[in-house]
């Protein structure tokens, strides 16, 4: 038998198709936090691009926002303007605005929650509305990230529930992905989100950060894709070494996820260190395709490194999906992959 092949046989690879987790309200609740590569971000250590004043400008309103001051009797401040409950940060991806919402979380005193407008939504499913409800009233402080403007169902009920705590005292701050049709290049339309969230558009301020895309100032614009004998010894390498390594073929990890609800792919990938996956191929499936970017914004969170064979991960949307609706969608994706798949391995295999 030949070493390599002596080897493989010696290891069971794990698989993230074997993996079909539950997840509860209370875990959902639980799990409200910044994800941790923003465990520690803040408004000091937040990096802006000097090219673009509207960044620093960001800072200063939000370090506002979170400790507002105190209007006087004689205040010629506009309390309508200043003193509104909602913020919502309007600029195109990877500006940094994850960064700075999870920056004002931390910054923020009393109960408060960050997570994705897919978690929330999921929050209800799992406990129902009025349970939902009564769990987030006490919150000073909701951060919601990545706002969906293309389900008007979830979107509705979104709007509900905010107006309901916004009622009781509640601040809220949110980002927005790209609702469809949206065709702009490389930033999401502050008009959109708030027509979209209408019943609630007076209760928001919208703090536009303008900028380049900070993943691709320092990385090439193209994913990197190994051979399969590169991936194969690098996989067997790493769990030889007693590394947390999984190992997919992407047709069959692309119907696994059609399979579980996005809200569960943060257990999907729990405690991995290293994904790698074999066969990327071209998409032409748009639900298989969003699905993808869910959990590639999930893997981006937790920084997992990935190694692939096959396609470059960033050319999997088709043409058709980059000229659609959520070709911003697919771009942030695109963007998130060459980060995963250039970033340094957490070892060397050499």
């Amino acid at each position: 038998m030949a070493p390599e092949a002596h080897q493989k046989a010696q290891h069971t690879v794990p698989q993230l198709a074997e993996r079909t987790p539950s997840i509860t309200g209370r875990e959902i609740v639980a799990e409200l936090v910044p994800p941790p590569q923003f465990e520690h971000a803040s408004f000091e250590n937040y990096r802006p691009d000097h090219d673009y004043p509207s960044q620093v400008a960001a800072v200063e309103k939000l370090k506002e926002f979170v400790n507002p001051r105190p209007a006087g009797f004689f205040s010629r401040r506009r309390q309508a303007k200043d003193d509104l409950p909602g913020i919502y940060l309007d600029g195109g991806f990877g500006v940094g605005k994850t960064h700075l919402l999870a920056a004002l979380w931390h910054a923020a005193t009393g109960p408060k929650y960050f997570g994705t407008f897919i978690e929330y939504t999921a929050l209800v499913g799992a406990l129902g509305y009025q349970e939902t409800i009564k769990e987030l009233r006490s919150a000073k402080l909701i951060c919601i990230d990545e706002f969906e403007l293309d389900d008007p169902g979830d979107t509705m009920v979104m709007t509900r529930l905010l107006g309901e705590l916004v009622a009781t005292g509640t601040r809220v701050a949110a980002t927005s992905n790209t609702p469809p049709n949206s065709l702009g290049e490389g930033r999401f339309a502050a008009q959109d989100f708030l027509r979209e969230i209408s019943a609630m558009s007076a209760n928001f301020e919208t703090l536009r950060i303008d900028g380049l895309d900070y993943r691709r100032r320092n990385v090439t614009g193209q994913a990197v894709a190994v051979e399969p004998e590169a991936r194969e010894h690098l996989v067997n390498t790493l769990l030889g070494r007693g590394s947390k390594v999984t190992e997919d073929d992407f047709g069959s990890l692309i119907r696994h996820l059609g399979t579980v609800h996005p809200s569960k792919y943060v257990k999907v990938i729990r405690d991995v260190e290293v994904i790698a996956l074999r066969g990327v191929f071209l998409l032409t499936d748009q639900s298989d395709a969003l699905r993808l970017v869910a959990f590639i914004d999930r893997v981006y969170d937790a920084e997992i490194p990935i190694v692939a064979s096959g396609r470059p991960l960033n050319e999997v949307f088709d043409d058709e999906m980059m000229a659609g609706g959520y070709r911003k969608k697919y771009q942030r994706s695109q963007s998130r992959m060459v980060a995963l798949t250039t970033g340094e391995l957490p070892l060397h295999t050499d």
